[in-house]
């Protein structure tokens, strides 16, 4: 068993889901790297969120499609619209 976390870089807390290591956890990482990695989205796998004081505080999820639903709306993109008002 392990946690798999996701963490915005600039905010304070983070999301985290239950999972098992394995190649499911691999792919599902490479989905969400390629998704948000960019975007200042750190994502880790930890054994214990007890260990790790700096993700404080886990918002923990049931499930992955929560939990990539959650990440995936981390730090939206900023249209160049937006961006100039």
């Amino acid at each position: 068993m392990c946690y798999l976390v996701a963490k915005d870089r600039n905010e304070h807390g983070c999301y985290a889901l239950k999972t098992t290591h394995g190649k499911h956890l691999v792919e599902l990482k490479r989905e969400l790297n390629r998704a948000v990695g960019y975007k200042g989205v750190q994502l880790v796998t930890i054994s214990r969120p007890t260990a790790y004081g700096e993700y404080a505080p886990y918002h923990f999820v049931d499930t992955e499609q929560e939990f990539q639903t959650l990440v995936k709306g981390l730090r939206p993109l900023v249209t160049s619209r937006e961006s100039s008002t």
